[in-house]
């Protein structure tokens, strides 16, 4: 049986990344996007590997997540694996400082996008039963803190919890559930977290050899090839340059 993967934020990045990888091994690609111009270049170029399927969608549309769901090809009735990938940081001010505009954008997109695409495509990935799997991004954000990490961090933590509770819930379908939590990687979505200022962005990678989407994609890539029977419950990842925070103290005077 030939394998097919759902990709979200599949225009750059992490998400870029693994289309490339798995339409090396054939799987047939779902590839969705925010932006046209970049899904419809990504399926250009790997449509001579494999078959791509593109959906222009912002997951944190929910009716318009259903309707392009709904509206997939037969073929994709069962489906291999989601990955869960569409997600962003906005910001790194401190809490009483911050944007309700950013923070309601990080929870819809990380948050409820997860929610609505994992919910409706659970049907097909239980009908495929035994080696499918839903791989979600998530981030050592969401399991350390650090300061302007606030919602951005709560948000991941939701990605993990809920990882594990899917798992609790899938028992019996074959179906499995991984959360990847990456440090440091170097990909557009510092860019975004400032706003587009790349200067900014770059000072952030500036000296650290940071990991790359193609580690991200590379990782993935095995999780979703292990032997049916095994599920890789979370994989947390850094660069050698990056290692936990310390504790923060505030001194008096």
């Amino acid at each position: 049986m030939s394998k097919s993967i759902f990709i979200t934020g599949a225009t750059a990045g992490f998400g870029a990344a693994m289309a490339r990888r798995f339409a090396q091994d054939g799987w047939s690609l779902i590839l969705s996007g925010r932006r046209a111009e970049r899904l419809d270049a990504l399926a250009e170029e790997l449509s001579g590997q494999t078959d791509v399927t593109t959906l222009v969608l912002d997951v944190q549309d929910r009716a318009a997540v259903e309707a392009a769901i709904n509206g997939l090809p037969e073929k994709f009735n069962k489906l291999t694996a989601l990955v869960n990938n569409a997600g962003l940081a906005l910001g790194t001010t401190t809490a009483q400082t911050s944007s309700l505009d950013d923070w309601e954008t990080m929870i819809d997109t990380n948050v409820k996008g997860v929610v609505y695409c994992t919910r409706l495509l659970l049907p097909r990935l239980i009908a495929h039963g035994a080696g499918a799997g839903i791989v979600n991004l998530g981030s050592v954000a969401g399991n350390w803190p650090y300061q302007g990490g606030n919602v951005y961090g709560a948000t991941k933590a939701f990605v993990k919890q809920f990882s594990l509770n899917l798992r609790s819930d899938l028992q019996g379908t074959g179906v499995r559930v991984t959360n990847i939590e990456p440090g440091m990687a170097e990909s557009e979505f510092s860019v975004v977290r400032f706003a587009g200022d790349k200067s900014k962005a770059d000072a952030v990678y500036q000296g650290v050899d940071p990991m790359t989407p193609e580690d991200i994609a590379n990782t993935i890539h095995w999780v979703l090839n292990q032997p049916p029977h095994m599920n890789i419950n979370r994989v947390e990842l850094m660069p050698v340059n990056q290692a936990f925070a310390g504790f923060a103290i505030h001194r008096k005077g």
